[in-house]
């Protein structure tokens, strides 16, 4: 089982997304999704998030809202538990690619015209609602979303 962070940068109704488009092994490629990566032995998913936020982009982040955990069980890859995060509060500018991808500002409502997961569409709802800390499992076959179960603390 793998454990991932993953972090929704908010400026001006736009999140900062990663267009996956660099490794054709990356089981997010040619999807959009926010900056995060996986968890290293001895960090902390906040230690992680600060890591991959400056590796991926070159942002500090300040202020992390941890908003909730992500459980992915799927038919074709490893059991992930995802540490979601948020926040509004960054210092730099952040650079245009990485080596996942491209880095864009996405208007909010522009979001579910891009290829994204399924399940994406529900944590982001969740993140714009300001809902409390919540735990939710997506099941997955293939790239179909077939059930989700959302619990809030």
């Amino acid at each position: 089982m793998k454990q991932t962070t993953l972090c929704y940068v908010e400026k001006d109704d736009s999140y900062l997304l990663l267009h996956r488009i660099k490794k054709k092994n990356d089981e997010n490629y040619e999807k959009w999704i926010g900056i995060g990566g996986k968890i290293e032995d001895k960090e902390s998913p906040f230690d992680c998030i600060r890591r991959e936020a400056m590796e991926e982009v070159g942002l500090t982040l300040n202020n992390l809202r941890y908003r909730g955990i992500v459980t992915f069980v799927s038919d074709i890859y490893p059991t992930e538990y995802m540490h979601l995060f948020y926040t509004r509060d960054f210092d730099g500018e952040p650079k245009a690619e990485c080596d996942e991808g491209v880095a864009t500002w996405v208007k909010k409502c522009d979001i579910e015209k891009l290829p994204i997961w399924q399940g994406d569409k529900i944590f982001l709802e969740l993140l714009d609602k300001d809902t409390p800390f919540f735990s939710l499992k997506l099941e997955y076959r293939g790239e179909l979303l077939v059930s989700h179960t959302l619990d809030f603390s």
